[in-house]
């Protein structure tokens, strides 16, 4: 039977429901601002190929070698996302299939290691990812795990603790990187830690990757053994993670245990998508975007310090700053939900040495990536970190009324938002 309506009917007209529900979030995204480490701004056309036709095909396998027919341009888009990603890191081997940053890293967890082997990674207080080890995942489950921390006086990786916990506990992989560590990582020093006792070196780079690719953080290659990283935060892209080698024969493993091993049919969407992100990154303008996020972030950081607010570490080498709470006398529940009332979004983290459970926590997360995607400079920065120290003043005063300080802040942050319009019907 004809359907006419199938092809030719709107989102409004097939499900009110669901297109309200998108307008709304639209504009939320637009009249507030976003501070979340782990969100960022994708362009239109990353939009449009994450919402193309591919979604309709369904392929196995890799290039060249799929399980199903009709994959002529599958397998073009992705050797595209192949290549770029190559040439962006520097390296001959990527696998762009992970659905995740999570499932990147699971799958070089099955291609290396055995059930039962020791990981030497990052404690989750400290900045590290749940996927490195938290006892709620399955590598938690599956692995043995051997935390490593910061100085309780730098809030910077002690390395010579990661040194002396590899020697006592030979770790068959040391894992760097994380969701909530600001400061830069020094890959070479770890990587001669690995060698020290014979593990592979992992660096999850999910945060950084559009600082590393712009040659703003050092790259994880040549000293990596392999690398993941998501495809959105500071690369800007599409939603899904990717797998990076500089050894090919560790790719063929790779390949196997991202495919079949931890995930089946490939997201061509999402790979159209990221293939579309990965060609902005090689664009001279993705470089000045980099800098800009630095450079908000120095600003964020510096203002927040100059008004009596707490920084781990004391500042940051990234787009990331991590709030330390425990100088105003606050909780990370408290704070993230009034400064979203006032129209200021991030997320409560736990921080190093912690006393507080991770639903609750001691500090605040937050990023200038999608600000400065947005067209933010330093002096919106400069008034964002204004407006947070304002809140949590007031909160300071009276954690049970900050209505007052909340309608004021939310009023100037949507003027603000007014000059930086973005995503219009």
């Amino acid at each position: 039977m004809k359907n006419s309506n199938y092809f030719s009917g709107s989102l409004k007209d097939v499900d009110l429901e669901v297109a309200d529900a998108i307008t709304k979030e639209r504009n939320r995204q637009c009249n507030q601002i976003e501070l979340i480490a782990s969100e960022n701004f994708v362009s239109n056309a990353v939009l449009a190929a994450q919402g193309s036709v591919f979604t309709n095909k369904t392929v196995e396998g890799y290039p060249g070698k799929r399980y199903y027919g009709g994959t002529e341009f599958a397998d073009k888009v992705e050797s595209l996302a192949i290549e770029r990603a190559c040439r962006l890191f520097n390296c001959t081997y990527a696998n762009v299939q992970p659905h995740s940053g999570s499932n990147a890293n699971q799958a070089v967890y099955l291609a290396l290691l055995e059930q039962g082997d020791t990981i030497l990674s990052m404690d989750i207080a400290s900045g590290g990812h749940i996927s490195h080890g938290h006892p709620a995942t399955l590598t938690g489950r599956d692995y043995r795990i051997v935390p490593y921390g910061v100085s309780r006086d730098t809030g910077t990786i002690d390395y010579a603790n990661v040194e002396a916990l590899a020697v006592q506990h030979k770790p068959k992989m040391i894992i760097a990187g994380g969701s909530a560590y600001p400061r830069t990582i020094d890959f070479e020093r770890i990587r001669t830690i690995a060698d020290k006792v014979g593990a592979y070196f992992l660096a999850d780079i999910a945060h950084i990757a559009g600082l590393v690719v712009t040659g703003l953080h050092p790259n994880p290659f040549p000293h990596a053994h392999v690398v993941t990283t998501t495809t959105y935060k500071s690369l800007r892209g599409a939603r899904g993670g990717m797998v990076l080698a500089d050894d090919k024969t560790l790719g063929k493993k790779i390949n196997s245990a991202v495919f079949p091993g931890v995930q089946g049919s490939v997201l061509l969407h999402g790979v159209a998508a990221k293939a579309v992100c990965l060609g902005e990154a090689l664009q001279s303008e993705f470089k000045q975007y980099n800098q800009a996020v630095l450079d908000n972030a120095q600003t964020l950081a510096k203002t927040l310090l100059d008004a009596g607010v707490g920084l781990v570490s004391g500042g940051t080498d990234t787009g990331m700053l991590l709030v330390d709470l425990t100088t105003k006398g606050l909780t990370g529940d408290i704070a993230v939900d009034s400064l979203e009332r006032a129209g200021l979004t991030c997320n409560k983290n736990l921080i190093p040495f912690d006393s507080q459970p991770a639903k609750i926590a001691s500090g605040l997360r937050l990023s200038t990536n999608a600000g400065t995607t947005r067209g933010f400079g330093e002096k919106e920065f400069q008034q964002i970190g204004h407006w947070i120290s304002q809140v949590l003043d007031k909160l300071v005063e009276n954690k049970d009324s900050n209505q007052s300080t909340e309608k004021r802040v939310r009023e100037q942050v949507a003027q603000v938002c007014d000059q930086f319009p973005f995503y219009s019907e």
